[in-house]
């Protein structure tokens, strides 16, 4: 885990149909599905796709509350649960990219979201210190083979960091299931591309920069790839003339401050690539490309100054010749 190893070689010959782009709603934000298919193919296409992002919320979805996730939250200290495979799964994987991460990475940060307005709670009128500390995190017992899992008392869970690469990852795998093995799927901006589109050319995807910064536009194929990034311009709150990010330190329980502007990983799990992307925001600009470096992640670094640090994967997947490339099939 962690560690991305190649993807298979697409077959990049031309293909039989059209590329279909279906659209919808799920985790308060939008999924996106281009998939080459048949016309007769549309309904089922999205079908398959919003029954896996309806599957993903009743496991891990702090805001319906009778998703697996909130009735581990309200339960009370010392029952243990069992929890459904793909809980396990995503769960399994935060605690290992929070274990490798130095704590980076926390998926028992429920209190904290919700003291600063990314839950169910409403929105902080104020930013009294007080208010928004939060508890010390406890342990939480996980026997993942066993896929149970026990409340010690008062501990929230909060996958969202996680969770909606998984449901990319899920809708991808039901996709090809069903016969469909040329197919991109977004979620909320983290994206997974399998197999190429008809005229044989792979799935191209921009990398969104931060705003109000000269950042050198980046574009990658996905062809059994996945792409995530952590930015500190989407979901922010505000209260008393103060805005702050969605992204969490672990450590202090509070936005963060003076960090990275924003960070991408490229991973063959849009679940890891999810996870991690969130990590190396967290952690020092310079202790992130030296993580990313350390587990052979392709990443890039936004500062919070507009430097961008790429890390040794990256720079090496990203040749001269085959921007130029790229430009030309653009």
């Amino acid at each position: 885990m962690l560690i991305p190893d190649p993807p298979e070689s697409a077959d990049l010959r031309p293909l039989a149909g059209d590329v279909l782009r279906l659209t919808g709603e799920t985790m308060g934000t939008y999924w996106r599905a281009s998939v080459v298919a048949a016309g007769a193919d549309a309904d089922r296409i999205g079908r398959t796709v919003a029954g896996a992002c309806d599957e993903v919320i009743r496991q891990m979805s702090q805001w319906d509350p009778a998703s697996e996730l909130s009735r581990f939250n309200h339960a009370p200290g010392g029952v243990e649960m069992s929890i459904s495979p793909g809980f396990a799964h995503v769960l399994d994987c935060a605690l290992t990219i929070q274990d490798r991460s130095g704590g980076a990475f926390d998926p028992l940060l429920g209190d904290a979201s919700e003291a600063w307005g990314f839950g169910v709670a409403a929105p902080p009128e104020t930013i009294e210190e007080q208010a928004c500390e939060g508890r010390e995190t406890s342990s939480m017992p996980f026997d993942a083979a066993a896929r149970k899992l026990t409340q010690p008392g008062g501990s929230l869970l909060d996958l969202s960091a996680i969770a909606k690469g998984f449901a990319v990852d899920l809708c991808l795998a039901r996709l090809v299931a069903a016969g469909w093995d040329n197919a991109l799927v977004e979620i909320g901006g983290e994206l997974a591309g399998r197999g190429v589109k008809p005229n044989g050319l792979p799935w191209w995807v921009d990398i969104e920069g931060p705003p109000g910064l000269p950042v050198p536009p980046a574009r990658i194929a996905l062809c059994g790839w996945a792409v995530a990034t952590s930015g500190d311009w989407h979901r922010r709150r505000e209260a008393e003339g103060q805005s702050w990010s969605h992204t969490l330190d672990p450590a202090m329980r509070r936005p963060l401050a003076q960090a990275s502007r924003a960070a991408t990983v490229l991973h063959p799990s849009c679940m890891q690539a999810d996870g991690l992307a969130t990590a190396l925001m967290v952690l020092d600009p310079g202790q992130a490309l030296a993580f990313a470096d350390r587990y052979g992640l392709p990443a890039r670094i936004v500062d919070r100054h507009g430097q961008v640090l790429r890390s040794e994967r990256w720079a090496a997947m990203a040749r001269p010749e085959e921007q130029l490339e790229r430009k030309a099939s653009a």
